[in-house]
């Protein structure tokens, strides 16, 4: 029996309750270990010269990381046969917890230092995280921007129905760091856990504005539109990243991250919007 990770490109569930899903993943490790430890050691060592990259890559990343890494793990791939790169997008918190509460991953890619702290303070990170990329807010509106918003204090209007992320999570941070910044307070209409979940209330016109990065504006595309505000340069984000220190495939996740801070990364992050680190 062959264990398999969390199913290609998709979101790992919420830890509403961290421990919960932890224990269900630890479960299911436990009832086949004996298979898949023989299963992956052939996995990591079949076809391949010593040191070289093979077998699965499990990446937790920031969910605004989604089209990025997505498109980095297929590259990384191509330039590695053997390889498979394996994607659980979220909110950075929730990945965190996750990591320390013992969910098997080889690589976490947070939005922000405060969530990567988690996990290094927990002594789940081998060795110094690095910065890989920034990443800026945007006022995210439906198309044509309805409601005719040019700033953040538009956002305060009595009878417009915004939506913050969660200040847990690195884009609320950012976004509370924004509103201070232009002395402002707005009640939000919902807190969501992370920034995709913001950016769908706006996108199914739920909600007239959100304050999303950047990047999530540009992979709407055409299904929303970005108002940009000066106080964004204030609440500026560092993307770190780092392998983890029980990593199953540590040998790949090194070479995953080297490549994700190699030339070819760093543009593929560039054309998504974000900043060099």
């Amino acid at each position: 029996m062959t264990t398999r990770p969390a199913p290609r490109r998709t979101r790992l569930p919420r830890w509403a309750g961290a421990g919960a899903a932890v224990l269900l993943v630890l479960g299911a490790a436990t009832a086949c270990s004996s298979s898949a430890d023989g299963d992956e050691a052939g996995a990591a060592g079949s076809g391949s010269a010593p040191g070289e990259p093979s077998g699965t890559v499990t990446v937790f990343a920031a969910a605004s990381l989604t089209e990025s890494f997505t498109t980095l793990g297929e590259r990384f791939e191509e330039a590695h046969p053997g390889t498979e790169v394996t994607f659980s997008f979220g909110g950075s918190d929730s990945l965190a917890a996750g990591i320390t509460g013992g969910a098997p991953a080889d690589v976490f890619a947070s939005a922000s230092p405060g969530t990567m702290k988690i996990v290094t303070d927990a002594g789940d990170a081998a060795g110094a995280p690095a910065a890989f990329a920034r990443n800026r807010l945007e006022i995210a509106t439906p198309p044509g921007n309805p409601e005719d918003i040019s700033s953040l204090k538009d956002l305060t209007g009595p009878d417009l129905k915004v939506v913050l992320c969660d200040e847990k999570v690195p884009c609320g941070a950012a976004a509370r760091t924004a509103l201070d910044a232009a002395g402002l307070e707005l009640t939000p209409v919902s807190y969501e856990q992370d920034v995709r979940s913001a950016l769908t209330k706006v996108r199914l016109k739920e909600a007239d504005a959100a304050l999303v990065y950047r990047t999530d504006v540009r992979a709407a595309g055409d299904k929303v539109e970005g108002v940009d505000f000066p106080e964004a340069a204030e609440a500026v984000n560092d993307y770190p990243i780092t392998l983890l220190e029980n990593a199953p495939n540590a040998v790949a996740a090194e070479a995953f991250i080297a490549y994700v801070r190699s030339g070819e990364g760093q543009r593929v992050l560039a054309d998504a919007g974000f900043l060099t680190p």
